[in-house]
Parts: C-alpha cells; sequence; structure tokens
C-alpha cells in the first residue's frame, strides 16, 4: 500500500512542478506541457499495477518409490497408491490417493506438518487439475514459502508438494494455497497452529 502512495506523491508532486513551469495562459503555448503530463501519467499507472503472479514452479517426475531428499532429515516419495514420507527419526507415514479421502474430480490441497524448535517441514497432496502451477504457504505475518513440486510418470492430476517454514511462534500457524500456471487460485486450507 505505501509503494501506491508513495507513487501517487510523486505523480503530484510532478504535476506541480509541471504547472509552475508552465506558460502563462496570456499568449503562450501549452504544447509542451501536456506532452510532458501524458508520460507522467503513464509512469503512474505502471507503478500502480498489481505486480504479476510469480512464475510455476516446475515440477519434478520421479519415479514411483524413488525417494527425495527434503531436506533437514526428511525425505518423500510416490508411488501410485500416493505420498510417503519419513522424519529424521526414520518413522515413515503415508498419504492415500486411492482411498476415497481426497475429491480428485476438483482441483483440492492437503497438509501434513510436523515440527520442532528448529522448524517445521510441512507436505501435501495437490489433485484435481492437470495445470498446477505452485503451492504456495503464507504464515500469520505474510511470509510466503513456495512449495517443491513432485509428481509421477503419466500423474498429472496428482502430485506431492512439500517446504520448510520458520518454528511456529505462538500457536501460529501456516495457511496452504494451490494456484494454476497463470497464478489463479485453485484452492486453499486456512491457517491452523503447526
Amino acid at each position: 500500500m505505501k509503494k501506491y502512495l508513495s507513487a501517487a506523491a510523486g505523480v503530484t508532486a510532478v504535476a506541480a512542478a509541471l504547472a509552475l513551469a508552465a506558460p502563462s495562459a496570456v499568449g503562450a503555448s501549452a504544447g509542451p506541457a501536456t506532452a510532458t503530463a501524458a508520460p507522467v501519467a503513464a509512469t503512474a499507472q505502471a507503478q500502480a499495477a498489481p505486480a504479476k503472479a510469480p512464475a510455476p514452479t516446475p515440477i519434478r517426475t520421479v519415479r514411483p518409490g524413488e525417494r527425495v531428499d527434503a531436506g533437514r532429515g526428511y525425505t518423500v516419495w510416490l508411488t501410485k497408491k500416493g505420498k510417503h514420507w519419513s522424519d529424521p527419526d526414520g518413522f515413515e507415514n503415508f498419504r492415500s490417493v486411492v482411498d476415497g479421502n481426497i475429491d480428485r474430480s476438483e482441483p483440492g490441497v492437503s497438509r501434513q506438518s510436523e515440527g520442532t524448535a528448529a522448524g517445521v517441514f510441512h507436505s501435501g497432496l495437490y489433485y484435481g487439475t492437470t495445470k498446477t502451477g505452485r503451492v504456495e504457504l503464507t504464515d500469520s505475518k505474510g511470509r510466503r514459502t513456495v512449495a517443491t513440486l513432485l509428481s509421477l510418470p503419466g500423474r498429472s492430476d496428482w502430485g506431492v508438494w512439500y517446504a520448510h517454514t520458520r518454528p511456529a511462534a505462538g500457536g501460529d500457524g501456516v495457511g496452504v494455497a494451490l494456484y494454476d500456471r497463470r497464478g489463479a487460485l485453485l484452492a486453499d486450507l486456512p491457517a491452523w497452529p503447526s
């Protein structure tokens, strides 16, 4: 918001300077002042234009059962039945894509989280679309984290995402959002404590 207010203040200052520098209406041409004002207005519009959506995140294709180092001692792998992951202690978990708990006919995203005082590991499924662009986490302070995306060959309607965030402070959690390749929101989960 400050950026837009600063841009508007800059345009106002430039317009005032142009008005002072413009020749008086008595016997003088207003041509140069008018020509200068148009680029100033165009610049103000360009500065006020909303930022473009981030570029889509590349989706890494992995073989069924291929173990991916997700960092900080976590490992992720995919099978035709779903997402598997293990924590730094070697404890293995599983999230199914075939047990009926998710509706792959519509875009959606799931999340599982576990963490320590050093940080939180988040992972989940994205599904119901062949146009996945990115999965993004947002904490209560507005900090955004873009997740890494994985998929099996020929399984473009679902995949796995993972990311690490700072430790949760005071019970704060993160929200998760699924976007298409153009940056449009497809599905989201509200924040809940990690």
